[in-house]
């Protein structure tokens, strides 16, 4: 995979919230993305982090760079995902 562009969805790997799935809003440079669960949603809170840091998933949702938390999870709701993440809190 390792593809990360901006709609990718991926688990994050590292740090407190490990083992939690975002969306990838903007991306910084090579190294670095800014991402977003959003945190209503899965506990992720915006914030910038390394690539190395995130497991790309096949899935991506269609959006503009730098979408807030609501067009995020707009988005995120047309998806099976999105119905998964609910049953799960």
């Amino acid at each position: 995979m390792g593809i990360i562009e901006v709609g990718r969805v991926c688990i994050k790997t590292a740090g407190r919230e490990a083992g939690k799935k975002c969306v990838v809003v903007r991306v910084i440079d090579k190294n670095f993305v800014e991402i977003t669960g959003p945190k209503k949603l899965t506990g992720v809170r915006r914030r910038r982090v390394n690539v190395k840091h995130l497991l790309p998933l096949p899935l991506k949702i269609d959006i503009p760079e730098g979408a807030g938390d609501d067009e995020v999870l707009e988005a995120l709701k047309t998806t099976e995902l999105y119905k998964k993440l609910v049953k799960a809190e």
